[in-house]
C-alpha cells in the first residue's frame, strides 16, 4: 500500500540554507542558518508565498521552531539560547534567561479540566467542570531540563530538574510523560507530576556491528557509502502509550514503563540520519546506498542517493521507498526537475515539522554538490497522505486486513464518518481470511458476532454443505463486499510489471546490484533485534542477478502479491474442523436466535414449514443478498430465508461430524428445505429420517409412499402394514383425504389391521365421514367401526345407531339372499341384541324399514318397544312358533299396576282365541302359561278363556295358586282368627265360673301345714289349694301320680 501521493515541491530556489521549519494554520516559518526567518502563505492549490522576511531575527543559525498558542509567540532556539517572539510583531523578544545553554526544546498542550471552587446554590446543584488549556514547554540544557507552564496563557511557576545527560531531542508521549534523548544510545523516560527520570532499557543486540565491517572490508568506494554513517538519536511520538526510539539501525518501541512494548523492532539497512511521524507512519531519512535503487530514471547514472522510507507504525513494515531524486508527476515541467534530469547529483534529506492540520510532511533538499546547490538551491517538498478511505481500500485490495482494522483504530471519528462501516465490513473480511488460514473457530465466532447472512457463511463450505449456495474460495473476499477478482487481478498485473521493471535495471547495472548486496550484509550483521522480513529485504542479491530482483521487491508488494495468490482449497482434516465449528457455534446460536424471534411474530415451524415458500424458488443473488443485521431487525420473510438456509446447513454438517445427531433434527420442529436433503438422505439410506421429514413438512403422501415402498420389501404382514397404520393414526382432520386414500391400500390387505388407523386415541377424524368411506368399501367394516364407537367410544348418537341398525339389517338380508347362513346368523343375532339393548336409535324409522321383510323376531322386538304388545306376541306364536320367547317377551314387559300388567292374559288369550288360522295345538303352550304364570294372570279371567273340557287335574295348580291370591288368602285368615277367638272366649268363661273355700282348718296337702291368710296356689283340674310356695313341689308330685 502507498498511502502518500507522490511529492512535489512547493518551493524551490531556496539560496539560504534552511535549518528549521514550523508550520501553524497557513503559515509556514523558516530558520536560516543567517538568522533570518522567512514567512510563507500556505496556499490551498498547495504553493507557498513569501509574506515577509526578518532579517537578522538571530545573530547564527535557528535550530528550532516552535509556537505556544497560549501566548501566540514563536519559540526560536538560537545560540544555544531560547527566545519568545509574540507573534504578528515579534517584538519585544523575551529571553528564557533561565534555560541557558539548551540543545533542544518540546512544545504541548492539552486542556485539562478542573472543578469549579463556586459551589452549587443547594445540594442538588452539582459541581461544574471548567475546561482549563495548560502548555508546557521543555527546554534540555547541559544536563538539566527547564519547565515553563502556561495556564489558560498565564505563566505559572518555572520548576528545573538536574538530568545525568543533556537531553539533544525532547518528545512528548502524553500530557504527562516526555522521551528525552540523550545520545544515539541512551534515551529516558521523564514524569511532569512526579519530577522523576527513568532510563529506558534498551534490548541487548543479537550480534555486534564489528563483523558488519569486516564482512564489507572487502568493498571500496561509494559501495560503502552510508554503511558506516555514524548513529543520530531520533524519538517520535507514535501513541499515547507509545514512542519510538532509534538505536543504531534498530527502532524500538517504548512504552510508559520506559521498557520496550512490543517484540517487534524496525530493522533499517544503516541507520536513519532523521526520522518523523505522521499518523500513522514513519518517515525516515536513510544515507546514499543503504536501499537499492529501481528507478528507471537512474539507469545512466548508477550514484547512490539519499533515501525517503515510509513505514506503517501499525505493521513496522515499509510501505513506500523514495529515492532522491523523487519523481514528481505534477511538476514534471519544473525547471528544478529538469535540471534533476540532466545530471542527477546526490542531496541531503531532513525531514521538518509535519502539519498539524493536513496529514502532511514537508522536507528539505539540499544538493550535496556546492556548484549545484550555489546554483539551484534548496527546495522543499510536500508529502500529502491520500485520504483515509483510499488508504483503506488499498489495504483491502492487498488483502492486509488487520492492518486496516488497526489502522481505523488509530483514525478519529470525525476524520472518517462512516468508520463503523468500515469496521464492520474489514472484521467480516479478516474473518473470511482467517478461515482461509484455517483459524476456522475464530472466524465463525466474528461472523456470529457480526450477524452475518447464513447464507454468505454456509457459502464457504463445500457444495456437500452448502448446495447451491457454494462458491469458489476465489470469489469469497467479494461475497463479502470485498474487491472484485478483476480489480485484485489488475493490482497483481501492476505489481508483476513493477518486479520486471526492476529485474532489468538489475540486470543493466550488476554494479548496483553489488551496492544492494553489501547494504544486505550490513543489515544482517548489524546488532539489534530488527524485522526479520526487513533484515532479509534484498536476500536475492546474493544469489545472482535474478534473485536480486526479486528479493528487492518491497514488502508490501510482496504481501499483495501473496494475497492476490489464489487461494488453497480447504484439505480434508481442515474441511472437518471446519464443520465442527459451524455446528458448535455458528448454526445453534443462530438456530436458537432465529425460533425466539420468529415466535415472536407468530411463527413456528410446526404451523408454518409446510406453508413457507420452499427455498429453491429464491436466487442465489437474493439469498447473499439478504441483510447482515440482528434478527430483530429484519422482516418475517427475511427470517424465514435464514431458517431455512441454517437448518438446512445444520443438517448437513450433522451428516459430516456428527451423523448420529442428524435424524435427530427431524424429529423436532425444523426449517429443512425438502429438496437439498431428500437427495442425501435417500443416497444414505436415511428412510426412518426421511420419514420424519416429510411428516415435520407435513408432505404426507409422500411420507407413506416412502413406507408403503419400504414396507412391500417385509414378508411378514404385520411388518409390512405396522409403520403406514401408525404414521396414518396421528393425521388430524385436515389431512382426511389423504388418510382414505393411504389406508385404500392397507384395507385391501386386511380389513381389521386397516379399521385400527380410525381408532386412534390421538386424533379423531369426522366419524360421519369415515362412516361414509368404510361402507362404500365393505358395510361390515363400517359396522365395525360403529360397534367401536358405540361400545368403546361410548357414542350416544341417534344417526350412528340408526346407521349400525341398518348395517345390520343391511347385512342380514344380503347375507340370506346369498344364502350365506353363518353370516346371516351372525348379522341377525347382532341385529336383535342391539335394538334389545339400546335405546338410541327410532325404532318406528327402523321399523319402517323392517316392515315388509320376514325378519319375524325383530320386527316383534320392534313392536314391543313401539307399545304394540298384542301384534309382538302374535309374531312369536303364529309366525315364529317361538312360545317360550313369547314368555320371555311378557316376562320383560309385565308391570304390575301398569298398562302391561295383562300381558300374560294377552298371551294366553293368543294361544286360545287365534287371530289367524292355525294348524298348531296352542292349548298346551296355554297350559303351560297357566301352570308357570299362574300368579301374573287374573284367575277369573283366565278360567273364562279355558275351553269347557279342560279337566280340574289340568289346572289344579293354576287353581292352587289362585286360592292363594291375597284376596282369598285374607278372607280365609280372618275367619279362622275369629272362631279361634270365639273358642278361647268360651273356655275363659268356664275357667271363671269355678270356685273353691279355704277356712282356718284347711290344710295345705303338700307341707300339711294350716293355710290361713296366706298366698295360694289352686291346682288343675281338682282344685287343690296349697300354699304358693308349695306349687311347684305338689304340681311335680301330681304329675307322677297321672303318669
Amino acid at each position: 500500500m502507498a498511502p502518500f501521493l507522490s511529492p512535489k515541491v512547493v518551493l524551490s530556489g531556496l539560496k539560504e540554507k534552511i535549518d528549521s521549519l514550523l508550520v501553524q494554520g497557513d503559515r509556514i516559518y523558516l530558520g536560516t542558518a543567517l538568522g533570518n526567518l522567512h514567512v510563507y502563505s500556505h496556499e490551498s492549490s498547495g504553493d507557498l508565498t513569501l509574506v515577509e522576511v526578518k532579517k537578522s531575527l538571530t545573530k547564527r543559525s535557528i535550530d528550532q521552531l516552535g509556537f505556544i498558542k497560549d501566548i501566540n509567540s514563536i519559540v526560536i532556539l538560537s545560540e544555544m539560547i531560547v527566545t519568545l517572539f509574540p507573534l504578528p510583531s515579534f517584538s519585544p523578544p523575551t529571553v528564557l534567561s533561565a534555560a541557558k545553554a539548551a540543545f533542544s526544546f518540546g512544545i504541548h498542550s492539552y486542556i485539562s479540566r478542573t472543578e469549579s471552587e463556586i459551589q452549587g446554590q443547594d445540594e442538588f446543584t452539582k459541581p461544574t467542570s471548567i475546561p482549563v488549556l495548560m502548555t508546557y514547554l521543555l527546554v534540555g540544557c547541559r544536563r538539566k531540563v527547564v519547565i515553563y507552564s502556561w495556564k489558560d496563557g498565564e505563566a505559572q511557576e518555572l520548576r528545573e530538574l538536574p538530568l545525568p545527560h543533556s537531553p539533544r531531542i525532547i518528545t512528548f508521549v502524553d500530557n504527562d510523560l516526555v522521551c528525552f534523548a540523550y545520545s544515539a544510545t541512551e534515551y529516558a523516560i521523564f514524569s511532569l507530576s512526579k519530577m522523576t527520570v527513568n532510563d529506558i532499557i534498551m534490548p541487548l543486540p543479537a550480534t555486534g556491528s564489528s563483523s558488519t565491517m569486516g564482512t564489507l572490508s572487502g568493498l571500496s568506494g561509494y559501495m560503502t557509502l552510508g554503511l558506516g554513517a555514524k548513529s543520530k538519536p531520533g524519538v517520535v511520538k507514535l501513541n499515547d502509550d507509545e514512542a519510538l526510539v532509534v538505536k543504531d539501525n534498530e527502532g524500538i518501541i517504548i512504552g510508559k514503563n520506559a521498557k520496550t512494548s512490543r517484540p517487534e523492532t524496525i530493522g533499517w539497512p544503516a541507520p536513519p540520519e532523521e526520522i518523523a511521524f505522521v499518523k500513522p507512519y514513519i518517515f525516515s531519512v536513510l544515507p546514499p546506498g543503504s536501499v537499492p535503487s529501481t528507478n528507471t530514471d537512474l539507469a545512466q547514472n548508477p550514484i547512490p542517493t539519499s533515501v525517503v522510507q515510509i513505514r506503517s507504525s501499525i505493521s513496522l513494515l515499509p510501505t513506500q521507498t523514495y529515492i532522491y531524486p523523487f519523481k514528481e508527476s505534477s511538476r514534471s515541467s519544473s525547471p528544478t526537475h529538469a535540471t534533476q534530469s540532466a545530471q542527477i547529483s546526490n542531496a541531503t534529506i531532513r525531514l521538518m515539522t509535519p502539519s498539524s492540520r493536513n496529514p502532511s510532511l514537508f522536507l528539505l533538499t539540499t544538493p550535496t554538490d556546492r556548484t549545484v546547490a550555489s546554483s539551484e538551491g534548496s527546495s522543499i517538498w510536500q508529502f500529502d497522505m491520500k485520504p483515509w478511505s483510499e488508504q483503506i481500500d488499498e489495504l483491502l485490495l492487498a488483502g492486509q486486513y488487520m492492518d486496516a482494522l488497526k489502522l481505523l483504530d488509530i483514525i478519529d471519528a470525525s476524520e472518517l464518518p462512516n468508520r463503523d462501516d468500515w469496521r464492520y465490513q474489514i472484521r467480516a473480511l479478516n474473518a473470511v481470511s482467517e478461515f482461509q488460514a484455517g483459524q476456522f473457530d475464530k472466524a465463525i465466532d466474528t461472523f456470529t458476532e457480526l450477524n452475518i447472512n447464513p447464507a454468505k457463511v454456509v457459502a464457504l463450505y463445500p457444495e456437500s454443505i452448502s448446495g447451491r449456495l457454494s462458491i469458489p474460495a476465489e470469489r469469497w473476499i467479494e461475497l463479502y463486499g470485498g474487491p472484485r477478482r478483476e480489480e485484485v487481478g489488475n493490482t497483481a498485473e501492476g505489481v508483476e510489471s513493477e518486479s520486471k521493471e526492476r529485474e532489468e535495471t538489475s540486470k543493466a547495472h550488476p554494479d548496483r546490484s553489488m551496492t544492494a548486496t553489501s547494504e544486505l550484509l550490513e543489515s544482517l550483521s548489524s546488532g539489534g533485534t530488527g524485522s526479520i522480513r526487513g533484515r532479509l529485504k534484498g536476500l536475492g542479491a546474493l544469489m545472482g542477478a535474478g534473485a536480486a530482483s526479486t528479493a528487492s521487491k518491497d514488502d508490501d508488494t510482496a504481501s499483495l502479491k501473496s494475497q492476490t495468490s489464489k487461494p488453497s482449497k480447504i484439505n480434508s482434516d481442515d474441511y472437518h474442523k471446519s464443520v465442527e465449528s459451524l455446528v458448535r457455534t455458528f448454526l445453534p446460536d443462530r438456530r436458537v436466535k432465529l425460533g425466539a424471534a420468529l415466535n415472536a411474530v407468530g411463527i413456528t415451524p410446526e404451523d408454518q414449514a409446510h406453508k413457507t415458500t420452499p427455498l429453491s424458488t429464491t436466487s442465489v443473488e437474493d439469498l447473499y443478498a439478504l441483510p447482515n443485521a440482528p434478527f430483530t431487525q429484519l422482516t418475517p420473510e427475511q427470517l424465514l430465508r435464514y431458517a431455512q438456509i441454517v437448518d438446512t446447513a445444520l443438517f448437513k454438517s450433522y451428516l459430516v461430524v456428527r451423523p448420529v445427531l442428524a435424524g435427530s433434527l427431524f424429529r423436532v420442529p425444523n426449517w429443512c428445505e425438502v429438496e437439498e436433503v431428500e437427495g442425501v438422505l435417500k443416497a444414505r439410506g436415511m428412510f426412518r429420517e426421511l420419514k420424519d421429514l416429510y411428516h415435520q413438512k407435513k408432505m404426507h403422501g409422500k411420507a407413506l409412499e416412502l413406507l408403503r415402498q419400504l414396507g412391500e420389501k417385509e414378508e411378514d404382514l404385520d411388518d409390512r402394514l405396522y409403520d403406514s397404520i401408525q404414521y396414518l393414526r396421528r393425521l388430524g382432520p385436515e389431512n382426511m383425504e389423504q388418510v382414505f386414500e393411504s389406508a385404500r391400500w392397507i384395507i385391501e390387505q386386511d380389513s381389521d389391521r386397516g379399521l385400527e388407523i380410525f381408532k386412534s386415541d390421538d386424533v379423531d377424524l369426522p366419524r360421519n365421514h369415515v362412516a361414509d368411506y368404510l361402507e362404500k368399501i365393505s358395510p361390515s367394516l363400517c359396522a365395525k367401526y360403529l360397534e367401536y364407537l358405540i361400545q368403546e367410544r361410548e357414542e350416544i348418537s341417534v344417526d350412528f345407531h340408526d346407521r349400525l341398525a341398518e348395517l345390520y339389517a343391511k347385512i342380514t338380508l344380503d347375507a340370506r339372499k346369498r344364502k350365506d347362513e353363518k353370516l346371516y346368523q351372525e348379522s341377525y343375532d347382532k341385529l336383535l341384541t342391539f335394538i334389545s339393548t339400546t335405546t338410541y336409535y327410532r325404532v318406528d324409522r327402523l321399523y319402517g324399514l323392517l316392515s315388509s321383510e320376514d325378519l319375524y323376531e325383530a320386527r316383534a322386538i320392534l313392536l314391543g318397544k313401539l307399545g304394540r304388545h298384542d301384534q309382538a306376541l302374535e309374531l312369536y306364536v303364529y309366525r315364529l312358533q317361538e312360545y317360550l320367547k313369547a314368555e320371555e317377551y311378557c316376562k320383560q314387559y309385565h308391570r304390575a299396576g301398569t298398562e302391561t300388567s295383562n300381558v300374560f292374559l294377552t298371551l294366553l288369550r293368543i294361544y286360545l282365541r287365534p287371530t289367524v288360522k292355525t294348524n298348531e295345538d296352542l292349548l298346551q303352550p296355554a297350559l303351560d302359561l297357566i301352570s308357570r304364570h299362574s300368579r301374573r294372570l287374573d284367575t277369573t279371567e283366565a278360567l273364562q278363556l279355558l275351553p269347557p273340557l279342560v279337566t280340574l287335574n289340568d289346572v289344579r295348580t293354576f287353581l292352587i295358586e289362585g286360592l292363594r291370591i291375597p284376596v282369598f288368602d285374607t278372607k280365609v285368615l280372618r275367619q279362622l282368627s275369629k272362631a279361634r277367638n270365639d273358642q278361647m272366649a268360651r273356655k275363659l268363661m268356664s275357667l271363671q265360673t269355678k270356685r273353691v273355700k279355704v277356712t282356718d282348718s284347711r290344710i295345705c296337702p303338700q307341707c300339711h301345714k294350716r293355710i290361713g291368710a296366706t298366698i295360694i296356689a289352686v291346682h288343675n283340674p281338682r282344685g287343690e289349694v296349697t300354699h304358693f310356695s308349695c306349687r311347684e313341689a305338689f304340681a311335680r308330685k301330681l304329675n307322677e301320680t297321672r303318669r
